[in-house]
């Protein structure tokens, strides 16, 4: 038996660490903070333990206390004190994100990103401006090009109020380009742009709808949203947005679509963001509760895979857990 080669050398305490490939680090790490103008208490939400939707109020003081972990950049998420059809509250001057924005940028020193899309500002939940008779139809859905400019608007008004960057999620056509023309012209040529350029319509999601107050009021978001089974088609998507000038390139989720993940690193000199979303986070926490597995261990190990797949960065709700062990 020939054992010259004997990969067991490099596995030992003193050069493991030396050799490893991979590190997780917490600057690596944006940590989800929800902001909702309905209430005036901390509100836990029930199916991401450990996450809570802070009053407006409490925005600046629930992100210092993110950046006592050692995490430097939140996303910020809006639950607005009312809805309408087009989804108005959105881009208001006075909106809930916009006035997050502006206290969190005020009080702290963390580098602010911000949600940029319409479901959670609608009445009916969906991600743009409605085709007439969408609800009875469920083959008619948001009419793209008409959400472009309330996308622009939007993301106007988050630079205006402070935001470091903004990421449009609602897989919109175009999305990239029309913000990106409002953002330049607006006087905000500096602000980059990171983009779910590479969003599944997916069943990860449940939890998050929830936190966000956010889940169509119905059909679903299959005609906007990618296929699942779909991997050419994302590096399509990509494309375009690199062409449209996207900053930052985002699959989402991030732990089953690592290939997508990679290959999109691989194909692409752009910073690669990937997000850990809420399905992702609880699943693991339930079975941590089940005594499956050991919650801690198992966040690292999964965050660590999404570096190793290729993110440059990773959205998660582990942040402020995990962080401090970094």
């Amino acid at each position: 038996m020939d054992l010259t080669h004997r990969p067991r050398r490099l596995r030992r305490d003193g050069i493991r660490p030396l050799v490893s490939e991979t590190a997780l680090r917490a600057q690596d790490l944006v940590a989800p903070v929800f902001v909702d103008a309905t209430t005036d208490e901390r509100v836990p939400i029930g199916s991401m333990p450990g996450q809570v939707r802070v009053p407006l109020d409490e925005a600046a003081e629930r992100v210092a206390e993110v950046r006592q972990t050692g995490v430097e950049a939140v996303m910020v998420f809006g639950i607005p004190e009312s809805k309408d059809e087009r989804g108005s509250r959105a881009w208001a001057p006075d909106g809930v994100v916009q006035e997050a924005v502006r206290r969190i940028t005020e009080e702290t020193d963390a580098y602010v990103i911000t949600d940029v899309c319409l479901c959670e500002y609608t009445d009916h939940g969906h991600c743009g401006v409605l085709e007439p008779n969408a609800e009875s139809d469920p083959t008619l859905t948001v009419r793209n090009d008409e959400t472009l400019d309330l996308l622009a608007k939007t993301a106007v008004s988050h630079a205006e109020a402070g935001a470091d960057m903004v990421a449009p999620s609602s897989m919109t056509d175009g999305m990239v380009g029309a913000i990106r023309e409002g953002l330049d012209g607006a006087g905000f040529e500096d602000v980059p742009i990171m983009s779910y350029a590479a969003k599944y319509e997916s069943a990860f999601y449940g939890p998050f709808r929830d936190a966000a107050d956010g889940a169509p009021a119905f059909g679903d978001r299959r005609h906007y949203q990618m296929d699942p089974g779909n991997d050419r088609e994302a590096l399509r998507e990509v494309a375009l947005d690199v062409e449209q000038g996207a900053d930052v390139l985002m699959v989402k989720p991030a732990l089953a679509y690592l290939d997508v993940v990679s290959t999109v690193r691989s194909e692409f000199d752009h910073p690669v963001a990937a997000y850990n979303v809420s399905g992702e986070y609880a699943m693991l926490h339930a079975a941590a509760e089940k005594g499956w597995l050991d919650l801690d261990a198992a966040a690292h190990e999964s965050l660590l895979a999404m570096k190793r797949a290729g993110a440059d960065l990773i959205i998660t709700y582990f942040a402020e857990d995990l962080a401090p062990q970094l």
